[in-house]
Formats: structure tokens, sequence, C-alpha cells
């Protein structure tokens, strides 16, 4: 069954359309990545789907219920933004209180929510300690349980992890992971690794227009082309950088990506073009390390994607 239906869905804003038909389906009791570059319409996309703006045109239906046009929907959807604002004087036994209050939990049933809840979210300890002192990993934590309160039907995630340390960003993909198959969650990212580890469906976004959606590994074996990896020294790493980008120039190029002595090329033939690219290295005096053909990332589709639609915009 189908948790989120859009259909050309535009939000402009003056002269800038944040949303440009923008249609898409998501599976119920998924977890889908809504992934783009800053700027692609996502959060616009997500506060569309959250009540919070009105679109210029097209419709979405949220659990089955049209945004915009019936109450309803927000008792079905929970929502995280990208930076949660909590009263900071209060603790998360009394926010998450009032937030059940809204939603006119009984006192019986909010009481084994909330605890549930801060079980859930690893907040049991500090459950009587002021917001206003929390780390930003335990803030979003907190911005989970409030979302989950109301048990919802869809969750909306706006970057939940993008201003976390690695600690509390593995604390909150845990997190999600618990909760797969409870509800259908839309987590808007542009950090590649998490939604390789966590969704089970991407659509990617660019300047306000779906360039695809599918499953992960589908949009995998559809889209990604071989990729030629190539290490050198460190002592080499800045004429690797030269080198590679005097190489990106080239028509049987796709696409490069640089870590510091590690290139990655997307080529048109792999097997053809890989020997161009090893005479270019010796006629360059690099010394490999490392010169092989590896299996491509979500990164490199999602590169691949972009770039091919900044090409033909």
């Amino acid at each position: 069954m189908t948790a989120i239906r859009i259909e050309n869905l535009t939000k402009t804003f003056g002269a800038v359309r944040a949303l440009d038909g923008l249609s898409l389906t998501v599976d119920e009791n998924s977890i889908f990545g809504f992934l783009g570059p800053n700027g692609a319409g996502k959060t616009t996309t997500i506060r569309l789907l959250s009540g919070l703006a009105h679109p210029t045109a097209g419709q979405a239906w949220v659990a089955g219920v049209s945004i915009g046009t019936d109450h309803q929907a927000a008792h079905k959807i929970g929502y995280l933004p990208e930076e949660p604002a909590f009263y900071p004087y209060l603790t998360p036994l009394e926010y998450l209180d009032h937030v059940g209050r809204l939603f006119n939990l009984p006192p019986g049933e909010r009481r084994v929510r909330i605890d549930d809840l801060l079980e859930l979210t690893g907040l049991t300890q500090v459950k009587k300690r002021r917001i206003g002192g929390f780390s930003r990993g335990m803030r979003q934590r907190m911005g989970l349980a409030q979302a989950l309160i109301n048990q919802p039907q869809v969750l909306l995630l706006d970057e939940p992890v993008s201003a976390l340390d690695p600690i509390g960003r593995k604390e909150i993909l845990d997190l999600i992971e618990r909760l797969r198959g409870q509800c259908t969650i839309f987590m808007s990212t542009h950090i590649l690794a998490d939604v390789e580890r966590v969704c089970d469906s991407v659509g990617i976004i660019h300047k306000g227009k779906l360039l695809v959606k599918s499953n992960k590994n589908e949009l995998l074996e559809r889209y990604a082309l071989p990729v030629l990896e190539l290490e050198c020294d460190h002592g080499q790493a800045d004429t690797l950088a030269t080198w590679l980008n005097e190489i990106s120039t080239q028509p049987w190029v796709k696409s490069t990506a640089l870590d510091q002595n590690i290139a990655r090329i997307i080529l048109s033939a792999i097997q053809t073009d890989r020997q161009k690219v090893l005479a270019s290295v010796l006629q360059a005096g690099l010394a490999l390390r490392r010169f092989e053909v590896v299996t491509p990332s979500l990164e490199d589709v999602f590169l691949q994607l972009v770039n091919d639609a900044e090409h033909t915009s």
C-alpha cells in the first residue's frame, strides 16, 4: 500500500521555483531516503507534507489524507525538523507530557507512551534533566521521541543526522533502524552513506525535480557504471589532484572524485577507456599503489545523475 503520494507538487517563492512538478509515491512501512544536494527542495517537500507550508500547485496525500485540506493529517504524522527547538527549562518528562496533551492522549496512555519513548531513545536516565543542557545528539533523540508520541503512521525526518558527530549519527541511525516496520519513514539527507545503511528505496531530487526513484539495489544495478579506482603514494596527492582535474575534461570521463590519495573515475566504457587512463597516469609520472575496477556505490550513482542533470539543464 502507498503511505505517501505526491502529484505535480510545485512551490515557488517569488521568482524561485523550489519544487517543480514533483511526483512520487512511498510504500507503507518502508524507509525512504529523499536524497539531494543542499537547496534541491528536500526541506520544502517535507514542510509541505507536514502541512507547515502550502503548495503553489499540485497535491499530496499522507496516510490517505490530503495535506493542507484535512487537519486529521496532523494526527497521522510525526515530524522532526533539521534543527528541533524545545523549551529549554522543561525536562524530557515535562516536554513529552506537554506534546501528549496536544494530541489529547488520555493520562494513563500518555504515561505509558512517554516511558516507552524515553526507553527507546535512551533518555530514561536524564528524564528529569533540563533539555537546555542537552548535547546536539541528545536533542535529536528528544526530537525523535516527540515526533513519535502520537504513534504516527508516517514519520518525516529532515536531515536527522547532518550536524551530528559520528557517535551521534550512529545513535540516530540505530534508532531509525529499530523503527523499521512500525511506520513509514521519509528521511531527507545529503549524506549518501546513511541512505545506503538504512533506506529501502531512494528518491534523488535536484533543483526541485525528481531525477529518479527506485529500490536501492535496483538503482545501483540500473544506473551505476563500473568505477575505476586509483591509489598513489601520499607524497603524490597534489600531483594526483592536478592530473585528475585535467583528465576530468576528457569526453570519455563521466565524473571524478578525490579522497586524499585515492581517485575514483566513472568512465563511458570501462573496458576500453581504462587503457587511456593508464596511459595518462604513466605520462603524468604517478606511482600507483593500486589500479582496479571496483563496485560502484550510491555516491557514484548520485554524482552521475546530478552531473547529467546539470549538463542537460
